[in-house]
């Protein structure tokens, strides 16, 4: 979440929302915050499980915790991307995220998404 934080202009830039989503209660959460600086929003307080099935990400029923996972939700409200972490390797980084909405931006690249098992499916139209 620091990353991201770090380039939170580039993203406002671009008229970019981040969010962050955490099983935390409030006063864990904004230790959290804090701790980063963040200053963009953070969701407490999920049901870890229940986000887990819905997000499709790996829930960690030991410490409560969600695995990072980063969504990339396009103008129409399409997903463009989503990137899964099974723990600290492998995650999204805010400049790789940059890179590919710049990317998506430059070839009008839309994707409609459903997947049977869950209810939704990917296709990548590229214009």
């Amino acid at each position: 979440m620091a990353d991201f934080q770090a380039h939170l202009d580039a993203f406002t830039a671009q008229n970019i929302s981040l969010y962050a989503i955490s099983t935390d209660p409030l006063d864990k959460a904004q230790g959290t915050a804090d701790k980063l600086k963040l200053t963009f929003p953070v969701l407490y307080g999920v049901d870890g499980p229940k986000t887990a099935e819905t997000l499709g990400c790996w829930y960690e029923e030991k410490r409560n915790i969600l695995q990072p996972a980063a969504f990339i939700i396009g103008p129409q409200r399409n997903l463009l991307n989503v990137t899964y972490s099974s723990g600290p390797i492998g995650r999204l980084r805010a400049q790789d995220a940059l890179g590919l909405i710049g990317f998506y931006a430059k070839q009008k690249i839309s994707v409609s998404t459903v997947d049977p098992q869950r209810g939704w499916t990917a296709n990548v139209v590229g214009a």
